[in-house]
């Protein structure tokens, strides 16, 4: 739904460029698919293989308490028939404990790997946006649309300047 209306927003936008471009005169109109652009960007490789390596961590933690929590509820299912009312509800009270541990580092790496993610890929989304910003300067662009962010419902008129900034930030 939100992409909806943003598409409706963007050809309102669009629209009312287009019929302000025809009171002004040239208006110059480029896009560009991000997505793209990211995907033959050595650093994005590098930024997404340390996300992955960081996320293979938190994995490890996690699979180590999983193994952990599985060793308890088979050592309680095992003895539970011997156990005094106590002790069997200090153990059930350890595993409830340890599930719940569980499910925040769960929620915790999440976050954790989203921010991790985030750290990494600023500084590449920036870089992308300064030449984006150079060529649309160099260029005389008025707007640059990203088709990659699928609120574009054409772009026929446009100029696709990917290869004008794939040459600024140097690459193939």
């Amino acid at each position: 739904m939100k992409t909806v209306k943003k598409g409706f927003l963007l050809l309102a936008v669009a629209l009312f460029i287009s019929g302000f471009g025809f009171a002004q005169g040239s208006l110059k109109i480029g896009y560009i698919n991000s997505n793209k652009l990211m995907g033959i960007m050595p650093e994005a490789d590098s930024a997404q293989a340390q996300v992955k390596i960081y996320a293979a961590g938190l994995q490890k933690q996690m699979q180590s308490m999983a193994q952990e929590y599985q060793s308890k509820v088979r050592n309680y299912q095992s003895n539970v028939g011997t156990m005094s009312d106590l002790i069997r509800q200090t153990k059930e009270k350890e595993i409830s404990d340890l599930q719940q541990r569980i499910q925040a580092f769960q929620a915790s790496a999440d976050k954790d790997v989203q921010k991790k993610q985030q750290e990494l890929f600023q500084p590449i989304i920036t870089k992308v946006k300064n030449a984006i910003d150079a060529v649309g300067k160099e260029n005389g662009y008025n707007y640059i649309l990203d088709v990659s962010q699928g609120v574009v419902l054409y772009y026929g008129n446009g100029d696709d300047i990917t290869p004008l900034v794939k040459k600024k930030l140097h690459l193939k």
